[in-house]
């Protein structure tokens, strides 16, 4: 039934704590969340356990759809030049569109099952659904922390249906990186942490090192000695992936998801011309992004990075559109672009 819905893959946990939540407080208490308060408290206790969610849950139903694009990535030179976005972010918001097709398959589920309890999970309720994937058997969490799968590689969406139902539950995927560390290597903000054996997954994710963080999740002004880790990003970040032996163009599995494609709804990285971005109005920008993930930057992230990415790059035909920002009556967005003029004027020294 899942898969007739277009999920390319799916399988059955069972409906309690999974092996890798162990690690979970310790990685709060780390402070690895950042000022993701919404990980911690209340919410961040639930997450132990699904059944915090569905009192009645027995089961979890897994599932992952594919995001990828036949598409160059952020490490091939033809990209270079220009801001880069996340790969998941260059099609429409993939929460609604994923949930819809949950519900889809809830109701396919009953048709066959009868009544039963259940609850819908995509990204923003307190699961760990990379856990429980894992768990399922959708793939291994590889030293990037990300949900890798041997046959489709680790550009997928996942969601999860807690459920009454008692499911034949499958097994956990075996770990298949080997002894390969691309990502590790590649990450140029050092932001995958490795841990002690039995600690808990071989890696862990220091999100206030992480690129995807500071251009997503953080607020304000980016702290000027983490600017130049960013390099060309404007939202998010795709090296640990694209690195990925896993990943590789010729192997990697393409989405049949019209919604998630390069469409218009968000740029792709040859789309993403920083001086036009740089003009954008804040009319422009909510209209360019009303139902893209680029969205959840806001106005002023939005500008604040693309002000970073054009100082990193350095190319002085961004000076007109930096001096423009210079003045913007946001004092974040002024303090970034005379960030980035100060490079230029730098590199014209050298």
């Amino acid at each position: 039934m899942a898969r007739s819905l277009g999920f390319d893959l799916v399988g059955v946990a069972r409906a309690e704590p999974a092996p890798e939540a162990a690690f979970y407080p310790e990685w709060l208490r780390r402070g690895y969340h950042g000022a993701m308060g919404y990980l911690e408290g209340r919410r961040g206790e639930m997450r132990s356990d699904p059944r915090t969610l569905l009192k009645a849950a027995r089961s979890i139903v897994c599932v992952g759809q594919v995001y990828n694009a036949a598409a160059p990535y952020s490490t091939d030179p033809s990209t270079q030049g220009r801001g880069w976005v996340a790969r998941y972010a260059w099609g429409e918001d993939y929460h609604l569109a994923l949930k819809n097709k949950l519900y889809e398959l809830v109701g396919a589920m009953r048709e066959r099952a009868g009544e039963f309890r259940f609850k819908v999970c995509v990204d923003t309720s307190p699961l760990l659904e990379r856990a429980h994937a894992h768990q399922a058997g959708l793939g291994w969490i590889g030293r990037n922390t990300c949900l890798i799968n041997e046959g489709l590689g680790s550009w997928v969406f996942l969601g999860a249906v807690l459920v009454s139902l008692e499911l034949e539950p499958d097994g956990p995927a075996p770990f298949r990186c080997g002894s390969c560390t691309r990502c590790i290597d590649a990450c140029p903000t050092d932001a995958l942490i490795p841990l002690a054996p039995g600690e808990g997954p071989s890696h862990a994710l220091d999100s206030r090192r992480c690129i995807s963080y500071q251009t997503i999740e953080r607020r304000g002004a980016i702290p000027a000695e983490e600017r130049e880790g960013l390099g060309r990003h404007v939202f998010g970040c795709d090296i640990c992936q694209d690195v990925c032996p896993w990943n590789r163009p010729e192997r990697a599995a393409v989405s049949r998801v019209p919604e998630y494609a390069p469409d218009g709804a968000g740029p792709n990285p040859a789309e993403l011309d920083l001086a036009e971005a740089a003009s954008l109005t804040q009319e422009e920008f909510e209209e360019r992004f009303a139902h893209s993930p680029i969205e959840r930057t806001r106005y002023q992230g939005f500008l604040r990075n693309v002000c970073v990415a054009m100082g990193n790059l350095g190319d002085e035909s961004f000076r007109a559109p930096l001096e423009r920002l210079a003045e913007s009556e946001d004092p974040v967005v002024r303090e970034h672009a005379a960030w980035a003029l100060t490079k230029l004027a730098t590199r014209e020294r050298c």
